[in-house]
């Protein structure tokens, strides 16, 4: 899962793997497979390091097993 900060402050964790893409409306919109959408404060670019992130972290869970 990866953070990401609802327009009101609050913290929300979503699985990187559903996200389907990401458009700027301005505020940064983050549709998920299920077709809900999430607004968040974060820009693309910390998003994508977020998810860049995760996965390194899950692939070096998996090579310690």
């Amino acid at each position: 899962m990866i953070e990401v900060t609802r327009l009101n402050g609050k913290k929300y964790w979503i699985n990187p793997h559903q996200i389907e893409c990401m458009e700027l409306k301005p505020d940064l919109t983050l549709t998920l497979l299920s077709g809900k959408t999430v607004v968040v404060s974060e820009t693309p670019d910390q998003i994508v390091d977020r998810i860049v992130e995760y996965r390194k972290r899950i692939g070096n869970y998996s090579q310690e097993l």
